[in-house]
């Protein structure tokens, strides 16, 4: 929550009234992560996003896929209403000493195995200082072929038959893949917009839909494989 919102919740009533049901926190949490520009969780494309009637559930024009507010950040794979959520949050950093999952569950009303789960993640959270934090520092990125076996078909990039998933690994820290429609520039440079703070050293191959990353992070360093190099610095490709 940005400081205007924050300087104006001083009790559970004031964040009662600022998010009075789901629909109120899943607009601030839609405004907070895409801030008017929505972007497919999935494959990071921006080109046209719809949003369905419910206004909760989005289909991405290009890979066809749908996707909530929700999906890659600490609130997915949760049947916690969001307004559950933001409380838990406010109540966290409320006590300065603490708070349990015990009590937790009696001020949210849920049960403690729901509650020592969110503890979990909003601390999580605080630590990191975002619901979806952006990897940082040195962060590889690549992208791969999977699927079953074809003789005599295609390799590598365009390979038929197969599903083209792109990752990033942040060195020492987390890693991200998902499965992507295209692997060229406008597709995985999106990707990485979504994930990778702008002042990371960006990791990769000599594929051409990188170019130009080194002008939007703190450098870009590439791996050439077509000279049969496959590390530099430490870092294996």
């Amino acid at each position: 929550m940005n400081k205007n919102t924050e300087q104006k919740l001083t009790s559970l009533i004031t964040v009662a009234m600022r998010f009075p049901d789901d629909k109120a926190c899943r607009i601030y949490l839609e405004r907070i992560r895409w801030n008017g520009k929505l972007a497919c969780v999935h494959c990071g494309s921006e080109k046209k996003i719809y949003r369905f009637n419910n206004g909760k559930l989005f289909k991405c024009a290009d890979c066809k896929k749908q996707f909530t507010v929700k999906v890659g950040t600490i609130f997915e794979d949760s049947q916690v209403p969001l307004q559950k959520w933001f409380f838990a949050m406010y109540l966290i950093t409320a006590h300065k000493k603490g708070i349990s999952s015990l009590q937790l569950s009696r001020d949210i009303q849920v049960t403690q195995k729901t509650a020592w789960f969110m503890l979990h993640r909003i601390r999580y959270s605080i630590k990191n200082k975002s619901f979806l934090k952006p990897l940082k520092n040195v962060v590889e990125v690549d992208e791969t072929y999977i699927g079953g076996k074809k003789h005599r078909g295609k390799r590598g990039r365009g390979s038929e038959n197969k599903t083209a998933v792109f990752g990033m690994v942040e060195r020492n820290g987390d890693v991200r893949s998902m499965p992507v429609q295209r692997v060229n520039g406008k597709t995985l440079k999106a990707i990485i917009r979504n994930n990778v703070s702008k002042k990371a050293v960006v990791m990769s191959d000599e594929w051409g839909a990188y170019r130009g990353l080194d002008k939007e992070y703190e450098a870009h360093k590439v791996i050439n494989h077509g000279k049969k190099e496959y590390v530099r610095g430490g870092t294996f490709m």
